[in-house]
């Protein structure tokens, strides 16, 4: 008879905080960045697995394109739109002004971002 071998589960406590983390390091450091996206003429770099798990409309569009850097540029997205979804993919939160955010959210549901595209309750006032 087989003799069953005791199983430990391990468990890091800070796991979550310790990814976003990095990943805010990683995005403020341009490290291992492997896609740009550019609109407005102007251009940041981002991770691909930020990119599609934060969106199913990056998602596809880089398993479309399984090219080793590809350049995404977005048509109709100003780039202070940009530069907050990345802020809101990467940190989980991000600031909009009032008068921002009725355009901020189209762009976020053309760009299918997780969290702001679907129903946006946790809208707070500052």
């Amino acid at each position: 008879m087989a003799h069953e071998q005791q199983q430990f589960f391990l468990k890091w406590n800070d796991f979550q905080s310790n990814m976003v983390s990095s990943f805010k390091h990683l995005r403020d450091e341009k490290s291992f960045t492997d896609v740009t996206l550019a609109c407005e003429g102007q251009t940041c770099k981002a991770h691909k697995m930020v990119l599609s798990a934060c969106s199913p409309y990056f998602k596809t569009l880089l398993e479309e394109n399984p090219s080793k850097h590809p350049i995404i540029i977005l048509k109709d997205v100003p780039f202070s739109h940009l530069q907050s979804i990345l802020e809101f993919m990467y940190a989980g939160e991000v600031n909009v002004s009032q008068e921002q955010l009725p355009a901020f959210l189209k762009t976020a549901e053309r760009l299918k971002v997780k969290g702001l595209a679907e129903a946006p309750q946790a809208i707070k006032r500052e």
